[in-house]
């Protein structure tokens, strides 16, 4: 059975904020609890599979010390955005 969309949303949210690294609980969980329900289908699918990813790598691409993968960028730009904020 698919999931839902609204306990998908939730679920993302959950995971953004219970990350492991306290950097990321805060950029991540801000992010989503703020954008999540803004992002389109595809925005959604790359940020799920952007939250498998390792929090040091996550961390250094939002940061700009590591190079973003080509998959990722567009996502990495929105999170990057709401910093500025």
């Amino acid at each position: 059975m698919a999931e839902l969309h609204e306990n998908k949303l939730k679920r993302l949210i959950m995971q953004s904020n219970r990350r492991g690294m306290k950097e990321n609980d805060i950029i991540l969980g801000n992010f989503a609890t703020k954008n999540i329900g803004r992002l389109n289908n595809d925005e959604l699918n790359t940020y799920e599979k952007l939250l498998i990813e390792n929090d040091q790598d996550i961390y250094l691409w939002i940061s700009g010390g590591k190079s973003i993968p080509s998959q990722f960028e567009k996502i990495i730009s929105k999170i990057v955005s709401t910093l500025r904020m």
